[in-house]
């Protein structure tokens, strides 16, 4: 009776190519545009921008070995500040009561909003531009609820609830200016504003217990978005609360809509089953399970990157994660610099990942059929972006003015990683006959790359010279005589 009721309210709202059915939506091609595009930025900006605080110390996988029954409203995500500050123990209480006092979340509108006159989105989209990004994706309404756009889908819990300025329209415009895409991102599976218990584990994360009203309100808006920005990627996260023909109609629309579009695997969709775990005593006997099982770290981290189990994404999502072999599917790697994606005010330079980190983690990306979603979390709602994470995104664009040839447009090589003599990681890209080798290092002199024969014309992205090659005992010398001044030259091989 759930099942039917629920499937009965799938209305289509366009017509086209595709139909709302696991077959159809299969069909949908990867759009060459995202394919070629390794490298993007997301950005979580919303009020939790404005206090701008989580505890660190410790990753969201770690707390779930060591401190399960809390690792909801202690991890270090800013961005979880409205779910977290409502548990009194937490440090994010505390810290609000010490800045703040009693003064309800909601607040943080007055501050957000005072900070908007000194936003610029043309002056992100220029900054991403030269950050080398193909893509933006952005926080359309994250967990707590907020919207970041004059939304006309009323939230009954939480009335005006939202920007009144069209923040989403400005920056997806900005964002387009400069030639790039323009994603949306939206919390489908947790709203706090609907759900209103603390949520502590896996399993009040899971298994929220969404009504009916809160099922219509998320679609109303999706599809608001869909109608409003036509977005090029549709990021939804955590969950999705209708069940699946619903969700099937939506996505069969938004292809209808844009036909190159794509969308995430984070729509794992809710059923009778889903709806029952919600009952305390059962989830808090799938809470028992899990915490038995996060006991080992490695079984935590396997948990929290396995992937969904969906019947149809364009991509996967692996988070602070990244495979090191070819996938069959594309597959993006998404990450914030630090260890939270919203602004975190407790991180300075020595909590965010390093250039080389995040040049490593894209080029290996690169090889292996996937690309890099970054995350910048600006502060308040000027959205300034910290010289911490400024720095690192000028970085990147520096190696990428030089050596993008051989990431965007790229396809995997017959092997992707390899080893120099020196003890450098080494990974591969390939268009079409010619081959990139990308030296994930500071190499002195010659570079030999064990195990791998290479063979034709060599030179180094950046220069014209020609190098030459020596092959000898299953591996290749690259003859460059010269000291990197650089971190990761890539040499172009070509027939």
């Amino acid at each position: 009776m759930w099942q039917s009721r629920d499937d009965d309210k799938a209305k289509p709202t366009a017509t086209g190519r595709y139909q709302a059915t696991k077959a159809s939506l299969n069909s949908h091609p990867l759009p060459p545009w995202f394919q070629n595009a390794k490298f993007g930025i997301m950005i979580h900006w919303g009020l939790y921008s404005v206090p701008g605080f989580a505890p660190k110390g410790k990753t969201f996988n770690e707390l779930l070995s060591t401190d399960y029954d809390h690792a909801m409203v202690r991890n270090p995500y800013a961005e979880d500040y409205a779910n977290a500050m409502r548990d009194p123990s937490s440090p994010t209480a505390a810290y609000h009561r010490a800045h703040y006092g009693h003064a309800p979340y909601s607040d943080f509108t007055k501050a957000f909003d005072a900070g908007l006159a000194d936003w610029d989105p043309d002056a992100w989209a220029s900054t991403f531009k030269q950050t080398g990004a193909s893509y933006v994706v952005v926080t359309a309404k994250y967990a707590d609820g907020y919207s970041l756009w004059p939304t006309q889908v009323r939230n009954p819990h939480a009335p005006d609830f939202h920007s009144k300025r069209d923040l989403m329209g400005e920056l997806a415009a900005a964002v387009r200016r400069q030639g790039m895409k323009f994603g949306v991102y939206y919390s489908g599976g947790v709203d706090w504003t609907f759900q209103r218990r603390v949520v502590k584990t896996l399993g009040d994360y899971a298994y929220p217990g969404s009504g009916e009203d809160y099922r219509s309100y998320a679609e109303s808006q999706v599809r608001e978005l869909i109608r409003r920005y036509k977005p090029d990627i549709l990021w939804n996260d955590i969950s999705w609360p209708t069940g699946e023909k619903r969700l099937f109609t939506l996505l069969a629309d938004y292809y209808n809509t844009v036909p190159e579009g794509v969308v995430d695997d984070r729509w794992q969709t809710t059923g009778f089953g889903t709806q029952a775990m919600s009952v305390t005593a059962l989830r808090r006997g799938f809470d028992a399970a899990m915490k038995r099982v996060m006991k080992d770290p490695k079984a935590a981290e396997q948990a929290m990157n396995g992937g969904q189990k969906v019947a149809h994404s364009d991509f996967t999502t692996p988070e602070y994660a990244q495979h090191t072999t070819v996938q069959q599917k594309f597959w993006q790697q998404d990450r914030g610099i630090g260890g939270s994606f919203g602004y975190n005010r407790t991180e300075s330079g020595k909590d965010y990942a390093s250039v080389e980190t995040l040049l490593g983690e894209l080029a290996t990306a690169s090889a292996n059929n996937g690309a890099l979603l970054l995350n910048v979390g600006p502060s308040g709602g000027a959205g300034t972006i910290v010289p911490e994470q400024l720095s690192r995104l000028h970085g990147i664009g520096a190696w990428l003015r030089v050596n993008r040839e051989a990431l965007d447009g790229s396809r995997p090589w017959t092997t992707s990683g390899a080893k120099t003599s020196e003890g450098h990681q080494v990974v591969f890209t390939r268009k079409g006959s010619t081959v990139y080798v990308v030296v994930l290092g500071r190499p002195k002199g010659p570079v030999t790359v064990t195990g791998v024969d290479l063979k034709g014309r060599a030179t180094k992205l950046g220069s014209s010279e020609a190098i030459s090659l020596t092959s000898a005992g299953g591996g290749t010398t690259i003859n460059d005589p010269t000291a990197s001044d650089r971190y990761a030259p890539v040499y172009r091989i070509q027939p």
